[in-house]
């Protein structure tokens, strides 16, 4: 098998989809080739061997090439005779289904009713108990996790084991939920993790750790629980919190050690942060892959972390490092302001032309709006940049399906000037709520536009946020469990329409298997994974505070009701991810993600909380669903950097002074070929006459 597991594995260093695809997909042929008599053997040594969960790295913003495997049974324990003597039957049994250990559930979307309404909502949806429900799944997987992986950074539902992704673990799951925790008001779940991070967490450990994902999950987590239990004395109270109790500062005291840690990242020679750091030895490491090249959307998505560690502590270094990599990032000139997905540590230029919003590439664009947002709209530079690749993405990624119109942003593989792939992860789904919150701040779109700075492009930006979330919608129409693949392709036409194309998609999705609008939709068979991502739901949380359409409430509540039918482990083990979510009962994947916690149940909390619970024009929520507060510079912090100079269409001077020189060459080049084909015309105008007398002889010996 020509695929290697990554070298520092279990660490956060980022294995590639495309090799993890190549390794799925050889397996699978090998499992195929073998006969039926052998797939037990090559799935179980071969493949889950290699790729078990505890092996994968839990990243947030980088899908796996999962093909629809079975998870590995743990028939070896049992006694040799016994497995000798029933392998027939048991084999039987786990390729029909009704074998539970073969990573389906037998269970039907109406066994799982404890998160029906309990009472008849005969006045309409009864939202404060619905968002009981969500605390009672929130409860569920926390005390499962408690029970069988307490402390450990990954945890099986299925098999209620858990792992660490270093010696002594890093609170990858407790830190990711301790503002869920605050919030849905779980204050003895919240006393046992604090007294975990007081009494077992340590960041002095030999373990690479990836920069971006230890930034998001675990220094925003802890800051972000700091920020809760002071602003919010009232949710999850806590003796130690009070003024002058020992462990005041726990949440921040930690999350110092850290950052301190985390910054050698940023010290490469072009100020771009290496892919992963060394916690104890504290030095940055490259990417192992693709030169050492970071990703964009990792470089650009640690800056409110460090921005409001700054604010707290008054240490400006972790701002201005921070800072420096946006200036790094826009002196590349991007065209139209989208980003190639890899940019190099060591000079800080872009590598390869690869463009678009799903992983390596999604959270740069929300961190500019969120930045502008994070210091009170004071610094508009993170304003002009958002607008600017906003209108890239309509100029050169929103095209619309057929036959029936839905919108949807592709991918630009080869770069701008290449072909359009009409492919979106579910990662970019978090597209519609940004774009929403950008156009009104985080206020309602009625107040907004009240507004004098209501304008057309206001309203057009409106328009996308809510043609895209209709799509997002329909990912997960699309599937058999109504849980969204990994990846979803579209069908558009070829070439495929501009984004000023008239379009109309249909309003609702038809439950029909036969349904026009399935037309549009694809799901390949390595997409069919479900990793409880939390972007749609995400976005329909924006949707629903900002535009007060209560559609898209009832779309998460149907959405929460698929993870719960369908994702449920038996014997209380919680929630798991699934291998294949186009199939019922699906085959499940056996981890549960942190931000399953941190995020997805969150955001499903919110969404049918009242608008007053963390208000949108009050607090800015990182990419990992931790709320900051909003504040002002001050006299310390202010932007380091401007951006160069752009005419009206966003280009530099250098920019349009590098097209003239192109231009200027072309002509004369032009003029050189134009010269060289007059000089070849004349020779060959001045052949003939040359010839003429030779001619006339012939025709007069004749």
């Amino acid at each position: 098998m020509s695929f290697n597991a990554p070298r520092n594995v279990p660490d956060f260093t980022a294995p590639h989809r495309d090799l993890e695809d190549r390794a799925w997909v050889a397996a699978s042929r090998r499992i195929v080739s073998g006969g039926r008599g052998g797939i037990i053997h090559e799935v179980q040594d071969r493949v889950a061997g290699l790729f078990e969960p505890d092996q994968l790295p839990m990243y947030k913003d980088k899908p796996y090439g999962y093909t629809p495997l079975m998870r590995r049974r743990r028939w070896w324990r049992r006694k040799r005779s016994m497995i000798l003597s029933i392998v027939a039957i048991l084999s039987l049994l786990y390729y029909t289904g009704y074998l539970p250990g073969r990573g389906t559930r037998r269970k039907t979307a109406s066994a799982w009713t404890w998160a029906a309404p309990s009472t008849p909502e005969k006045n309409g949806p009864d939202w404060d108990e619905r968002r009981k429900h969500v605390v009672e799944a929130f409860e569920l997987s926390w005390d499962a996790y408690e029970r069988y992986a307490w402390g450990y950074d990954q945890y099986r539902p299925s098999s209620k084991t858990g792992n660490n992704m270093a010696p002594h673990g890093l609170g990858w799951i407790i830190i990711d939920s301790l503002d869920t925790m605050i919030v849905m008001n779980q204050t003895k779940r919240l006393q046992h993790a604090r007294e975990w991070l007081s009494k077992s967490l340590v960041w002095n450990q030999d373990q690479d750790v990836n920069t971006f994902e230890t930034t998001i999950r675990m220094l925003g987590g802890l800051l972000s629980a700091h920020y809760l239990s002071n602003e919010f004395p009232n949710m999850a109270p806590l003796a130690e919190d009070d003024p002058g109790k020992p462990g005041e500062d726990l949440y921040l005291e930690k999350a110092k050690d850290l950052a301190d840690r985390l910054m050698v990242a940023f010290e490469s020679s072009s100020g771009i942060p290496y892919a992963s750091v060394n916690l104890a030895k504290m030095h940055g490491i490259p990417s192992h892959e693709d030169g050492g090249a970071s990703s964009t959307a990792e470089a650009t998505s640690v800056q409110l972390e460090f921005k409001y560690l700054a604010k707290l502590t008054g240490e400006k270094q972790f701002w201005d490092k921070v800072e420096k990599v946006m200036k790094v990032v826009d002196d590349n000139n991007a065209q139209d302001g989208l980003v190639p997905i890899y940019i190099s540590a060591k000079d800080g230029k872009f590598q390869g032309d690869n463009i678009r919003l799903g992983s390596r590439g999604d959270s740069y664009y929300e961190y500019l709006i969120k930045q502008y947002l994070q210091t009170n709209k004071q610094e508009p530079v993170y304003e002009e940049m958002w607008n600017h690749a906003l209108e890239g993405v309509r100029k050169h990624l929103v095209t619309y399906t057929e036959p029936s119109g839905f919108t949807i942003i592709g991918e630009r593989p080869s770069g701008l000037d290449g072909f359009l792939s009409a492919k979106m992860d579910h990662l970019v789904c978090f597209m519609p709520g940004t774009i929403a919150l950008a156009v009104t701040g985080g206020i309602s779109e009625a107040e907004a536009r009240k507004l004098p700075s209501w304008d057309e492009k206001k309203e057009k930006d409106m328009r996308l946020a809510r043609e895209l979330m209709q799509t997002c919608w329909g990912m997960y129409k699309f599937m058999a469990t109504g849980l969204a693949a990994e990846i979803t392709h579209f069908n558009i036409a070829s070439p495929p329409p501009a984004e000023s194309a008239p379009h109309a998609a249909p309003a609702d999705f038809d439950a029909d298997p036969q349904a026009r609008w399935r037309q549009d939709y694809s799901v390949k068979g390595n997409d069919v994974h479900n990793l409880q991502r939390p972007e749609t739901v995400e976005s329909l949380f924006y949707m629903w505070r900002i535009t007060g359409e209560v559609k898209y409430r009832d779309w998460g509540w149907e959405m929460f009701r698929s993870f719960t039918n369908y994702t449920a482990v038996e014997e209380n083990g919680g929630f798991t991810s699934l291998r294949d979510a186009n199939v019922i009962p699906p085959i499940i994947l056996d981890n549960m993600e942190s931000f399953w916690l941190a995020e997805t149940l969150k955001y499903f909390y919110l969404l049918f909380s009242p608008n007053d619970v963390l208000p949108l024009d009050k607090i800015v929520f990182n990419t990992e669903a931790h709320p900051f507060p909003r504040f002002d510079l001050g006299q310390l912090f202010k932007t380091g950097w401007q951006r160069k100079p752009r005419d009206a269409e966003g280009k530099t001077a250098e920019e349009r002074a590098a097209e003239q020189k192109a231009a200027e060459e072309k002509t004369a080049e032009q003029k050189a070929a134009e010269q060289k084909a007059a000089e070849q015309q004349q020779q060959q105008q001045q052949q003939p006459a040359a010839a003429q007398p030779a001619a006339a002889n012939v025709v007069a010996g004749q």
